[in-house]
């Protein structure tokens, strides 16, 4: 089976890629410009990576329509509508059970519009109504959670390792917070997964989850952090009325991020290759090597320690 990875910013050298994979620079922007590069490749699924807008999405099908037979459009779990309460830009009632690949989807568009000048046109939503809506190209959607693991941008673990290498005795959460559930999945359990919808045929025209099964609170997962890292302090938490306005995540914390994963378990078979300790190891090692420019420095404590010492701690 031939497989065509369409990546946004990514420019690997040909020595870091496995023997026998082709690399085609150019354009994301303007992929129906290799139309005829494409069509010599001859893929039998393409696999794009970052569909952002329904202009992606759109070029996406009108560039591979009689080149590819499938198409694999990676998502996210923001297309909920309960995602969309845990940022405050949907109403509605807290849905206290895991969310389903039928789950109500958001009803507002463009998440980001107003408060992400490179995002101003992101909408997953629409991205997956066009893949999906495509008789002549089937499509497959792939929901992603939280990621972490080697080469995360956005260093999610680094902020509470950092705090355990500077030698903390305490890491302190606002109270709503600190009980949040946010979906999560390890980069390389994302990436098995990505294989097992692209090259097995039962997951055409399907949506499916991939996240961990245990869906932890941020207490849970910054305790995860601590007892791979082999960390001895405690995580310490406090109402939002006792902290400084700094301290409180400006998010509905009662609206957890839940993904049901059944589906793709039973379906195509998926489990993950690691385990979750093996999984926070390599994170933690490649966060060590390397760190986020902007790191906390020492001084910076002072105001936390004030604030542990009124708390009584």
């Amino acid at each position: 089976m031939r497989l065509l990875y369409l990546y946004r910013g990514l420019n690997p050298s040909a020595a870091s890629l496995p023997q026998g994979v082709v690399s085609i620079k150019g354009d994301r922007a303007h992929l129906n410009e290799y139309r005829e590069t494409f069509r010599s490749f001859a893929p039998d699924v393409v696999i794009d990576l970052f569909p952002y807008t329904e202009a992606d999405a759109r070029l996406l099908i009108e560039t591979f329509q009689d080149i590819a037979g499938r198409v694999v459009a990676i998502s996210s779990c923001d297309v909920y509508q309960a995602f969309g309460r845990v940022n405050k830009i949907e109403s509605g009632p807290i849905t206290t059970e895991p969310l389903t690949e039928e789950s109500t989807l958001c009803e507002n568009r463009y998440p980001f519009r107003g408060a992400r000048p490179d995002r101003e046109d992101y909408d997953k939503v629409l991205v997956e109504r066009v893949v999906m809506g495509q008789q002549s190209l089937p499509g497959t959607i792939l929901r992603l959670p939280m990621v972490y693991g080697p080469h995360d941008y956005q260093h999610r673990v680094y902020p509470y390792l950092q705090r355990m290498r500077d030698g903390r005795p305490f890491i302190l959460l606002e109270e709503g917070f600190a009980s949040w559930r946010w979906a999560r999945s390890y980069v390389e359990d994302i990436a098995h997964a990505i294989c097992l919808v692209a090259t097995d045929d039962r997951a055409k025209n399907q949506i499916y989850h991939v996240a961990e099964e245990q869906c932890l609170s941020m207490r849970e997962w910054i305790e995860r952090i601590g007892s791979v890292y082999g960390w001895n302090g405690k995580v310490i938490t406090a109402p939002s009325t006792e902290l400084p306005t700094e301290y409180v995540m400006q998010i509905e914390t009662k609206q957890h991020i839940q993904l049901d994963t059944a589906k793709i378990r039973q379906e195509l078979g998926y489990t993950e290759q690691t385990t979750a300790e093996e999984s926070m190891r390599r994170t933690i090692a490649w966060e060590i090597d390397h760190p986020p420019e902007n790191i906390l420095q020492e001084n910076n404590y002072i105001t936390e320690d004030k604030l542990l010492t009124e708390l009584g701690v």
